[in-house]
């Protein structure tokens, strides 16, 4: 097998879904598939990383689309499949290549997608064209599946979720004596450490969170640290509470981070599986997050705090929870976190479920 890969999101750019896709893109290489990626860049320069083709969007995504095609044309032939892994643009050219091509589409899709793409009056054409003329499509949260089925009834659609290699995702000595310096210098004594980690977007409910603190009377016993891009006007909710704001880092800088909570909370209002959630509970962190995704399909009580995403109520009764849980509470389901990580979510099982889906879709 040998795929043409269509992505928007790929190292060296930052943030989840690149790093989602470097990952399932090494996995495919090490198990013998020939993979080709395109990275259509934001940028307005190519990039020079080895085994990608950069093609910079600039200021006319339509000329720099087309003019790819004319590059990929000659060479078309030697492909068993076309892959777009999320986003609008992979969306909108992968299908029409596939087609011209006589090839397979797999619609690898992301979170962001389809929760909010079904409702973009620009994106909701691209991502419905892509669903329905796909071979096979795979989602990264098991709620998301029948509503795929539901909009392209004639595809075949698979959950495979995101894994993660836990043997190169460990904390160093040294990264923990930091973060015990820090926090001895940083958090009040007594208050858990709880942190929201990554782009903290509307749909990550960090309001809501923090609206939950304050109103379940629970703000006095937490420090709260907020690692990466904030959404406007979330710093004026902070001032009653002790916190900390840290820029967005690169994931192996926040294991320092990981480190110096508690506890990581994901309210999503919708999502994935983010890969925050992955990493703290594969560190042995425990969550305190919605149902919302993919969040459903990993937090159970034994390793976490859930509630049902976008319920204020339950929000509070979560954080509530979590401040009355003693520490050995916690180091169990730290413990229960890790072990369902290596269990249900290794980087080995997600290869292995592409390479099914790739096999089937000749």
């Amino acid at each position: 097998m040998r795929v043409l890969w269509i992505t928007e999101n790929f190292p060296p750019s930052p943030g989840g879904m690149a790093t989602s896709c470097d990952r399932i893109v090494r996995g495919l290489r090490a198990a013998g598939v020939g993979v080709d990626v395109v990275h259509l860049s934001r940028r307005t320069t190519a990039q020079r990383v080895t085994g990608v083709r950069t093609v910079p969007l600039g200021e006319d995504p339509e000329h720099a689309l087309r003019l790819l095609w004319t590059t990929l044309a000659p060479e078309i032939g030697r492909y068993t499949h076309v892959v777009a892994f999320g986003g609008t643009y992979p969306m909108l050219a992968a299908p029409v290549y596939a087609r011209w091509a006589g090839l397979p589409l797999i619609t690898l899709l992301r979170g962001n997608d389809f929760d909010t793409g079904m409702f973009s009056l620009r994106r909701q054409p691209v991502v419905l064209e892509a669903l329905r003329t796909s071979a096979h499509v795979c989602v990264v949260a098991a709620s998301t599946e029948p509503l795929v089925r539901a909009l392209a009834p004639a595809t075949g659609v698979t959950w495979v979720a995101n894994g993660i290699d836990t043997a190169d995702w460990q904390i160093l000595p040294s990264e923990r004596g930091r973060a015990a310096d820090w926090r001895a210098a940083n958090v009040s004594p007594g208050r858990r450490t709880l942190g929201m980690i990554g782009q903290l977007k509307n749909k990550k409910g960090v309001r809501l969170l923090l609206e939950a603190l304050y109103t379940g009377g629970q703000a006095s016993r937490f420090h709260v640290v907020l690692a990466g891009e904030l959404e406007p006007g979330i710093e004026s909710l902070l001032s009653d509470l002790e916190h900390t704001v840290l820029p967005f880092q690169d994931r192996y800088q926040l294991l320092g981070v990981y480190a110096s909570c508690d506890l990581v909370a994901l309210p999503s209002f919708y999502d994935g599986l983010p890969n925050v959630a992955l990493e703290a509970a594969a560190l042995g962190t425990p969550l305190l997050t919605s149902d919302a995704g993919g969040l459903a399909d990993l937090v159970t009580g034994d390793i976490g705090f859930r509630f049902p995403a976008g319920d204020p109520h339950a929000c509070r009764a979560a954080v509530h929870r979590a401040a009355l849980a003693n520490d050995d509470e916690l180091a169990a389901m730290g413990s229960a976190a890790a072990r369902r990580v290596r269990e249900r979510f290794d980087v080995a099982a997600e290869t292995e479920a592409y390479l099914k889906v790739l096999a089937a879709a000749r």
